[in-house]
């Protein structure tokens, strides 16, 4: 967060209008056996604005078509291994910062409520027995998607669809790996205060340690990496009629455990080239 000099701090609001995205816990509770540390600041610090828990991502590694239900209602089959695809770090996001339409793909952008996994250590061939051990935390992610580009326009891979300015939302905080299990966790993406995505992770086709494992093979995980798993059925743009987000709208996407993500959503943005 920002505090109110606007130096970037690290730590959890005590009380701030941001606490309604937070399903917050102790901050200084530890595991059994863990020695306990504790950092408090006299006096507590006043938060002038909440940033993305990871804003300089050495690699964003995403999972298309990994819930059984999504699966079904774009008509595809299972798969048998994860298809995987790649966001640029331009797309992080703040929590309650805008969305932006992008200029040339203005009509057509989608939202998809994700679990998103942040790891901790370098790792590279990782065991799925192991991959928990890898895991720094857990926060909420929106893989903003504009469809056409993410098909034809793309010229059939899906990253230009999915990589334009603010195409990644993150937040609003991260919880610690040990404290939540990610295997059967509530996930509800509203828009304008609709429920337009309700499910669990449970219904994920790989679950987390198989997504840590496949992403690692001869590949090194750099910590900070974040893996998305995913989204739900429920998607905009298999509606009928097509649902699109709009300037004006208010998403939000909240995961059991962790809080809410909200961000409004605003028209294009026109800057001059640097």
């Amino acid at each position: 967060f920002l505090d109110a000099d606007g130096n970037e701090r690290l730590g959890q609001p005590l009380d701030s209008p941001y606490n309604e995205m937070l399903e917050v816990t102790d901050p200084f509770e530890t595991k059994e056996g863990a020695t306990e540390a504790k950092l408090i600041l006299e006096p507590p610090l006043k938060m002038a604005k909440m940033l993305s828990p990871v804003d300089n991502a050495p690699d964003i590694i995403c999972c298309g078509l990994n819930y059984k239900q999504h699966a079904k209602e774009v008509g595809l089959d299972i798969p048998k291994l994860p298809t995987l695809f790649s966001k640029s770090r331009n797309t992080l996001q703040n929590p309650y910062d805008p969305i932006e339409l992008p200029s040339c793909a203005e009509n057509e952008v989608d939202y998809e409520g994700e679990l998103a996994v942040v790891i901790g250590r370098r790792g590279r061939n990782i065991p799925k027995e192991e991959a928990m051990d890898y895991v720094f935390g857990y926060t909420v992610a929106n893989d903003i998607t504009a469809r056409r580009w993410q098909g034809k326009k793309g010229g059939g891979q899906w990253f230009r669809g999915k990589s334009f300015d603010t195409f990644l939302p993150l937040g609003p905080s991260i919880t610690a790996a040990w404290s939540l299990d990610p295997s059967d966790l509530r996930i509800v993406t509203e828009v304008n205060g609709q429920i337009v995505q309700e499910s669990s992770t449970k219904d994920m086709i790989f679950d987390v340690p198989t997504l840590i494992n496949f992403c690692s093979m001869d590949t090194t995980l750099m910590p900070g990496t974040i893996i998305l798993t995913g989204t739900p059925a429920g998607v905009g743009y298999v509606r009928d009629p097509p649902l699109y987000l709009k300037a004006g709208d208010r998403v939000s996407v909240q995961i059991e455990g962790i809080g809410k993500l909200i961000n409004p959503v605003v028209g294009p943005v026109t800057d001059a080239a640097t």
